[in-house]
């Protein structure tokens, strides 16, 4: 079989595909695993900027394109477009390999030659010009090309830079942004040496080796070792262009180690989760290497072991079936444990008793908190005395009395006298002691629990603990965590996002004894969502800037999207049964353009939404499943909780009105608790921003009645 490759772009384009296409897609490219490469109908365009581009048929109106070197049997299936499509692509771009960092680029060569005469025009008219103190020779070392050179030459202005974004490679385009922003070459390079796999530039760079080229980046080719692989890609297009990585990502997930705890933090659709798989994998093949054997942290077990957590079990089965994606190599698999953080807890806490511990019912938690309200007389409530003990005497480990009279309550807005304290003291001990007399706990109890039994041993069950979704986690949990690995390098990695927290948790990690300072990174650049649903989501956060892992404000400075498409659509209802009808509408028009159904989500605030929308869409003819639902070839529809971890070509949210978002009971009344009302509307916020965001080409958001409040600053 020749050496094949495939772009990043081409997955994408394939998977919009309607399914007959696919399948002549399918049969075209496996005359390549035959050498029948006649009948193959590879045509070369006179007029294309790259010799090595060629076309190939795949039916009366589509094509792919393919770079076909002269000599050699490698290939890059790069798109598959309409003809006319296909044939424009194939005689505008030019592929080259970047001397300085050894990776395969492209270029709109075409439009880069139309602009051209423009830019010289603005040069002999500019008295300055952009990078006119700029050496020749350091733009060189930083990756610019001969051919480009002269054109950066002619800038005048960042607009004219920016201009060019689109057209120019991308490492050369960051070089060039690096510098138009005062940066010197030096720290340009430390830049732009994100896009080297390996850390290091490569001592020779062949311009005319593709396969060498195309191994260098990994962040938009994978190379296919045969049919079988080549079979496995095509069956889950979606799914493999998740795993790709990039550059910026594959230097957090690939550096050789952490001297201790390591924070990456980012916006949504930045790849953190990816970047997550990636370091597991990455660790557990170093342990398989043996790199681990002279390992001096004698108080590890002796094989190599990686836990991958997260907060929910929907998330950590959807990290386990990413993993799958990512590696299947069983020695490397056995190595990684996925298991949500409340799993963990409950098997270290039963391993202790020898039996299962009971988990409450939260019903009837909910009627212990109400009893234990009443019983103060209506001085509190249930939801403020259950809040009070999570988040001040369990998130602090307050044991007397004394302890919590002292304690500050970090995040509680309304101040409690010292006979209050006493009074909710008392309150919330009635709850414990039931708890203890029933012989039942709560998850956060089991996690408390847990963390002192691992903190007793004079071993640590893993080697490496990889947190997803680090912003979610209570300080027990956290506690947990960090007692599950012995102190030490690459012992934690975790991955948070302050503008996704959807759950009550607000930690500061250095208070619990993880110690990130000087081992945090930032992603900015979203992969998966276009700017236009970007822009649009990011304006329902606005004026909210969050507290991060770290103690300090997060923003979302410098994220974006390179990726371009349709804005988002936003319809008003008079009632339900319309907006279903529409929503059905909508996902039928997704599906008679070539989206598979599981690559469809539909969000709503409660499971009431839910469950009537699946009942309409099963009325319509349109299979429907659950969020959790792996192995189904569905439209998945869950509550916008479940939507957390999960991505889709398209997703609608639906029901986005004034009644429901925010959910009324998810809010506590400012009368009560002015901060807890602050940070109730904030997490509901994020929680719509979180459903948008899981959207990667098309966004529909609906409403009946008026919209959301959340919606006015859209």
């Amino acid at each position: 079989m020749p050496k094949l490759g495939i772009a990043k772009d081409f997955l994408a384009d394939y998977a919009k595909l309607q399914k007959p296409i696919q399948k002549a897609v399918d049969a075209a490219i496996e005359k390549f695993a035959e050498h029948t490469h006649a009948g193959l109908h590879l045509e070369k365009l006179a007029n294309a900027k790259d010799s090595r581009i060629r076309t190939i048929r795949v039916n009366q109106f589509y094509r792919g394109v393919v770079l076909a070197p002269d000599s050699g049997d490698e290939f890059l299936l790069l798109t598959v477009l309409p003809h006319d499509d296909a044939n424009a692509y194939a005689v505008s771009r030019r592929f080259t390999v970047n001397q300085a960092l050894g990776v395969l680029e492209v270029r709109n060569q075409q439009a880069l030659d139309g602009i051209e005469p423009a830019l010289r025009q603005a040069a002999k008219e500019s008295p300055t010009l952009l990078f006119a103190k700029v050496k020749d020779a350091d733009l060189v070392r930083l990756g610019i090309d001969a051919d480009i050179l002269p054109l950066v030459r002619l800038l005048t202005t960042e607009a004219h830079l920016e201009a060019l974004a689109n057209l120019l490679p991308t490492p050369q385009y960051d070089a060039l942004t690096g510098l138009a922003a005062g940066m010197s070459p030096e720290q340009v390079w430390d830049e732009v040496s994100a896009y080297l796999p390996t850390g290091t530039p490569p001592e020779e760079v062949d311009a005319d080796d593709l396969a060498a080229a195309v191994a260098r980046t990994p962040d938009r080719f994978v190379l296919v070792s045969g049919p079988e692989e080549l079979a496995q890609i095509l069956a889950h297009p979606f799914d493999a262009w998740r795993v790709f990585l990039h550059p910026a990502q594959r230097e957090i997930a690939h550096r050789p180690s952490y001297a201790g705890p390591a924070l990456v933090t980012g916006g949504a659709g930045t790849g953190k989760t990816v970047t997550a798989l990636h370091r597991a994998v990455f660790l557990a093949r170093r342990a398989e290497a043996g790199a681990l054997a002279a390992d001096d942290r004698n108080d590890g077990p002796a094989a190599p072991s990686i836990l991958l957590t997260t907060f929910t079990r929907n998330l950590a089965d959807a990290l386990d079936r990413q993993l799958g994606t990512l590696t299947d190599d069983p020695s490397t698999r056995e190595r990684v444990e996925v298991l949500n953080v409340d799993r963990l807890a409950y098997r270290v806490v039963a391993e202790a008793l020898g039996r299962q511990p009971n988990v409450v019912d939260q019903r009837e938690l909910r009627q212990l908190w109400d009893t234990a309200a009443k019983a103060t007389g209506g001085a509190f409530t249930g939801v403020f005395l259950e809040r009070e003990w999570e988040h001040v005497i369990l998130a602090q480990r307050l044991r007397q009395p004394a302890e919590y009279l002292a304690a500050r309550r970090h995040g509680r807005g309304s101040p409690l006298r010292a006979e209050q304290r006493q009074q909710v003291w008392e309150a919330i001990r009635q709850v414990t002691d039931s708890l203890r007399q029933r012989d039942q706990h709560t998850h956060l109890q089991l996690a408390d629990q847990a963390a002192r039994l691992l903190a007793e041993r004079t071993t640590r069950p893993y080697r490496h603990v990889i947190v997803d979704e680090g912003q979610d986690l209570h300080p027990a949990q956290w506690r947990l965590l960090r007692a599950a690995v012995a102190v030490g390098p690459d012992d934690l990695f975790i991955v948070a996002d302050p503008h996704q927290r959807i759950y009550d948790n607000h930690v500061s990690l250095g208070s619990l004894g993880v110690g990130i300072r000087g081992r945090s990174r930032k992603l900015t650049i979203n992969y998966r969502t276009t700017q236009e649903i970007l822009a649009w989501s990011v304006r329902l956060l606005t004026g909210l800037t969050p507290t991060g892992l770290d103690d300090q404000p997060d923003s979302l400075t410098g994220y974006r999207s390179p990726i371009h498409g349709r804005r988002p659509i936003v319809r008003s209802h008079s009632d339900r049964d319309t907006e279903y009808g529409q929503l059905a509408d909508q996902i039928s028009r997704w599906l008679d353009g070539g989206v598979e159904p599981h690559a469809i989500g539909v969000a709503a605030r409660n499971g009431h939404l839910v469950r009537a929308i699946r009942d309409k869409l099963g009325a319509a003819g349109i299979p429907v499943s659950s969020t959790t639902a792996s192995k189904t070839n569905a439209v998945r529809v869950g509550t916008m909780h479940a939507m957390k971890g999960l991505e889709f070509r398209c997703l609608a949210a639906v029901g986005v009105d004034a009644s429901t978002v925010p959910a009324k009971a998810a809010v506590t009344a400012a009368s009560e608790d002015p901060i807890a009302h602050q940070h109730d509307l904030q997490r509901e916020r994020c929680l719509l921003f979180v459903a948008c965001t899981r959207a990667r080409d098309s966004l529909y958001v609906s409403y009946v009645g008026h919209p959301s409040p959340f919606l006015a600053t859209i």
